[in-house]
């Protein structure tokens, strides 16, 4: 309908225009034809006079004697018709011939009283044009402005639902002027649509976090306390081994509160942009190495193997600590999810584009529930390790793509969790 509309619209101005055109353009010619019409006009009444008093005077015959012989003129004397015919033959008009020179206006005569009634047809043809043309000027002008009015409408009324918490549709109506306008106007509020959501996501997962942080940090508290309840109510045989056991689990729930401190400190510093990450450059191979090396113990301790091949010198820019301490979480990761016996193996290699860093177990791999969640902080899968408090990936996640990298996660074909590594070079 909006295409039609656009079309008569179009179509009206088009005509109003090459009526309007032509009334101009007529309006032109026809004064310029009567000022010629009577230009030769006037030439042609000075050629037959010219041409009369001449033949007149070259006449030779006597006076007549009769009226009989002035009734009778002879075959020799000239005649008007005969003069009128030779000024006709004789006759070139010449456009550069003053006015005043014209014997018309010199005897009284003017062009509106010769062509009153060619000029007055002329002048209401030419009026009934541009009337036409003005009328549906005018007609398609209005048509115009009431399309744009009523598109500046719906875009007003659109802006309104948004703003009073309606969902509004906007519909494409056609190609036009405010088209961009439209275009702009939908995409402007989709992105604030998407904001909204993403703060209310973020809100969410804030108050999440903050409940995950106080259940974290409350369950090492509370077994610290009752260790050192115990220490202080025992007595007897047996209570010097019970207070060795108590000190022991009083160490080991403070190391839980300290790794949550650094990790808590850690995201603090992600998230307000004052982590500083350096670019030198660093071999894979060593910082495969020297990651591994600081999980030796934790290995040794389950029994798994950790295996990586040199492939030759591969070297990126980096921060070296920080990185490593992005390794080391997903080696740990693998670690947990591998059963005693089993093998943690890497794999590198470069091309020029990116660096590809591998990292995979034996273990069962990934659950289909725990894929899309792996990377987000303070999530724990139904496979998680004790004690973990469900930031090691996501901290690794964030440390790689800080340095212009990705990081994902994926099941092997023959089993097993794999971890890839892409550190691109531009």
């Amino acid at each position: 309908m909006t295409n039609r509309r656009s079309l008569v619209i179009v179509t009206a101005l088009i005509v109003s225009v090459c009526l309007l055109s032509a009334s101009v353009t007529a309006a032109a010619l026809a004064k310029y034809y009567d000022r010629a019409y009577m230009q030769a006009l006037g030439q042609v009444c000075r050629s037959v006079i010219e041409k009369v008093d001449e033949e007149v005077r070259s006449a030779s015959d006597p006076v007549p004697d009769s009226i009989a012989e002035v009734s009778a003129p002879s075959a020799e004397s000239p005649s008007v018709e005969q003069a009128v015919l030779s000024a006709l033959k004789e006759f070139r008009y010449d456009p550069r011939m003053p006015l005043r020179q014209n014997i018309l206006f010199a005897y009284g005569y003017c062009q509106s009283g010769i062509l009153s009634s060619v000029e007055g047809r002329g002048r209401f043809m030419i009026l009934t044009a541009a009337a036409a043309g003005g009328s549906l000027l005018l007609f398609a002008a209005f048509l115009w402005h009431r399309k744009e009015t009523l598109r500046i409408e719906a875009l007003t009324g659109y802006l309104e639902q948004v703003n009073a918490g309606r969902d509004g549709v906007l519909l494409q109506t056609g190609e036009d002027a405010l088209s961009g306008l439209q275009d702009e106007i939908y995409k402007t509020v989709t992105a604030l649509h998407q904001t909204k959501d993403a703060a209310l996501r973020a809100k969410e997962n804030f108050a999440e976090n903050l409940y995950n942080i106080a259940h974290q940090i409350k369950t090492p508290i509370t077994a610290i306390s009752l260790s050192m309840q115990l220490l202080q109510e025992e007595n007897g045989p047996g209570s010097a081994k019970m207070q060795g056991q108590n000190c022991r689990e009083v160490t080991r729930q403070l190391s839980n509160l300290t790794r949550l401190e650094e990790a808590l400190l850690l995201l603090s510093r992600i998230d307000t942009g004052t982590l500083t990450l350096e670019r030198r450059e660093v071999d894979v191979f060593t910082l495969l190495m020297l990651s591994a090396e600081n999980l030796q113990e934790l290995f040794y301790a389950k029994e798994i193997l950790v295996e990586i091949p040199e492939a030759g010198e591969k070297i990126i820019l980096a921060d070296m600590e920080w990185t490593m301490e992005a390794v080391m979480n997903l080696l740990k990761n693998c670690m947990e999810h591998t059963p005693p016996g089993g093998v943690v193996r890497c794999a590198y290699e470069q091309n020029p584009l990116y660096t590809l860093i591998r990292i995979w177990d034996t273990g069962p791999g990934f659950a289909r529930e725990d894929m899309p969640h792996l990377f987000e902080r303070f999530y724990r899968g139904k496979d998680a390790a004790r004690g973990g408090i469900g930031i090691g990936l996501a901290l690794a996640r964030e440390i790689i793509e800080r340095q212009n990298g990705t990081l994902l996660a994926c099941n092997l074909p023959e089993g097993g969790a794999c971890f890839e590594i892409r550190l691109y070079c531009h």
